[in-house]
């Protein structure tokens, strides 16, 4: 199982992600959140670092998006928005209602029979956000879709067993409900989250 930790601001940080068994570490380019990065300091964030490195973008066009990523030396490209940056892997994020606006069946994100990555349209995995930091939405909405899905949105230890076994998810992504201050991981509850979803996968 893919598992994020995400808003990454310190390098101490990262370091106990990568040591604990994460799959990917989350870097936020919106400039209204408590854990903005630019993309110069991603450099010594994930310095050395075996592991994904996923940008956040809000609202970005594509040749910023291109930009930052290159720039930083990211491997996807997390959106929330309309953008479609050309040439690189993309997870589609969007805070979901029902019905998902990518219903069953559609041609969107799946995962191949191999369990290798498919990008249909653009997208490799759709991820679904909670209707606001640090809440969790309906995670039967997730299930049973034919395509790579991402919970996030309020996850942590205490639940993230109950989503893996509700949404069936291709991946798990925690941020806020893992620290001690917004942008100050909690190291105890970095290692119980990702311990957590290991054992439930």
């Amino acid at each position: 199982m893919m598992i994020k930790v995400c808003g990454i601001t310190r390098r101490e940080d990262a370091l106990v992600a990568v040591e604990a068994g994460a799959s990917a570490l989350g870097f936020i380019f919106y400039p209204k959140s408590p854990r903005y990065v630019t993309p110069g300091s991603v450099g010594v964030l994930a310095e050395g670092l075996d592991i994904l490195k996923v940008g956040v973008f809000v609202g970005e066009s594509p040749a910023a998006i291109e930009a930052v990523m290159r720039a930083a030396n990211l491997d996807v490209a997390q959106i929330y928005g309309e953008a479609i940056p050309g040439d690189m892997r993309v997870w589609r994020a969007f805070r979901p209602s029902h019905p998902l606006p990518y219903g069953r069946g559609s041609a969107e994100p799946r995962a191949s029979a191999s369990g290798s990555t498919e990008i249909v349209n653009g997208f490799e995995a759709l991820l679904l956000d909670g209707p606001a930091n640090g809440l969790s939405f309906d995670w039967t909405l997730a299930r049973d879709q034919d395509r790579k899905i991402i919970v996030a949105g309020g996850l942590d230890a205490s639940n993230v067993a109950d989503a893996i076994r509700i949404a069936k998810p291709w991946g798990v992504d925690a941020s806020s409900k893992l620290e001690s201050a917004p942008g100050i991981k909690d190291h105890q509850k970095m290692r119980a989250f990702i311990k957590a979803a290991q054992e439930a996968s």
